[in-house]
């Protein structure tokens, strides 16, 4: 296992010239203790592998390729190189996201092109079977444009602590909570209805069970919480401290080490918004914005002191040093140039 002194390997997924980016396929970047990161090279060339997830056990990762609609799995081969392993499995229009399941039985792909969430049971050795289907999502708020259907646009998936999995549906401003069943996928469990047009992008879980799912068109936070197993919305709120212009999107949200803090990011006004967890996990408050330092953040990632940002558009990512006591993120530590990034995934 890598020591906290020694450089550890960050995956970045990125965009290729078939998704309008400049990347050759997968990156890799060393992390330092001191919060710089160095840019390795390419591990492996493929296309538009835009968002990533690692085995929980094994040198493997699992990648999607957006504009061709299929996942990939790929084992490490050195230092930081990857080769792919096991055919190259089909999923729907513009699959954007992947996640592992932490018990390594499965993976899920998310398809923002066609709404499709896709199970794809995996081997001992991180192999990919499948695809397993799912149900299609009715938009709830069907009532609302008649004689023009919203079209179902799946986005992330996240794995729940009590094993369930749980989906955002950005064109149906729905979230859909599955069981997993295995040799059959995930079974519905339950959904719930977020404000029409507000567009459920990414989630995380707090450590109190809470799940914080961020709005990418109304640029919210909304906070859920489970009662004898059904989700319900408890709370929500903006997710910045200054509001947001025409033509902003939110994009991702994750915790601080502590779970005392969220972070926001927001494309447009290329910012992070730092915000408070209160009431164990029942309520989140902004507290203040932040210029992200580059051009359309995509996506961020914390790892102990460091908040690391990746910038699609500028081709960087930025790294900032978190107070101790405020979680807000200090002056800038270094960028680092790389090309069309647009998720940041440790490798252990």
């Amino acid at each position: 296992m890598t020591s906290p002194a020694q450089p550890s390997i960050i995956w970045t997924g990125t965009y290729t010239p078939d998704g309008g980016g400049r990347a050759a396929g997968i990156g890799a970047v060393s992390a330092g203790a001191d919060g710089t990161l160095e840019w390795l090279g390419t591990a492996v060339k493929a296309n538009s592998p835009s968002f990533l997830a690692v085995h929980p056990t094994l040198p493997v990762i699992y990648a999607v390729a957006e504009q061709a609609g299929t996942v990939q799995a790929y084992r490490r081969s050195g230092e930081f190189k990857l080769e792919a392993f096991g055919d190259q499995q089909p999923a729907g229009e513009a699959a954007c996201h992947v996640a592992v399941d932490p018990l390594a039985r499965f993976i899920t792909v998310t398809c923002w092109g066609d709404g499709q969430v896709l199970l794809y049971e995996l081997t001992r050795d991180g192999s990919i079977t499948g695809p397993l289907t799912t149900p299609p999502s009715v938009d709830p708020h069907g009532s609302q444009t008649p004689g023009e259907p919203r079209p179902s646009r799946a986005h992330a998936s996240l794995m729940l602590a009590d094993g369930r999995v749980m989906t955002t549906d950005l064109g149906h401003d729905t979230l859909r909570i599955w069981t997993y069943e295995p040799g059959s996928g995930l079974r519905a469990d339950h959904e719930v209805a977020l404000p029409f047009g507000s567009g459920p992008r990414h989630l995380v879980q707090h450590a109190s069970g809470s799940v914080f799912v961020v709005s990418e068109y109304s640029i919210e936070v909304f906070v859920l919480r489970a009662d004898a197993g059904t989700f319900e919305l408890i709370n929500r709120g903006p997710a910045t401290s200054g509001g947001s212009l025409p033509g902003d999107s939110a994009a991702e949200i994750c915790l601080s080490e502590n779970g005392d803090n969220a972070y926001v990011g927001v494309r447009g006004s290329n910012l992070i918004s730092v915000l408070l967890v209160k009431a164990d996990g029942a309520e989140v408050a902004p507290l203040a914005d932040f210029p992200s330092r580059g051009d359309w953040p995509r996506h961020h990632l914390v790892r102990g002191q460091w908040l690391h940002v990746a910038h699609e558009r500028s081709d960087d990512i930025a790294t900032f040093a978190l107070d101790p006591v405020s979680g807000f993120p200090g002056p800038l530590v270094n960028t680092l140039r790389t090309p069309s990034p647009t998720a940041l995934v440790p490798a252990s």
